[in-house]
């Protein structure tokens, strides 16, 4: 009897490895949308980031969201997500 494996992510604010239910998940979606996705099931790309507004800080400031989606991110969808971080936590 094998144990299951548990998915690891990476944060793209601190780098650390962590288990992928202890992370937020940022979406981007079809049409080039960046929201968060508390559930983790929504279809698009995802990247992962600590629960954390210290990691949120670090991934703007190494444009952590802009690798992972490999576009640019406008300032005003940084501000609102922001937010969504702020009412999680």
């Amino acid at each position: 009897m094998s144990t299951k494996k548990t998915p690891l992510r990476q944060c793209i604010g601190c780098g650390e490895m962590k288990s992928k239910k202890e992370m937020i998940r940022v979406l981007k979606t079809a049409e080039d949308e960046i929201t968060l996705d508390t559930t983790g099931r929504k279809n698009g790309r995802g990247a992962y980031i600590c629960p954390t507004m210290e990691c949120f800080h670090k991934a703007v400031k190494s444009k952590g969201l802009e690798r992972s989606f490999k576009m640019a991110i406008p300032k005003e969808v940084y501000e609102t997500l922001e937010k969504e971080m702020e009412q999680l936590g």
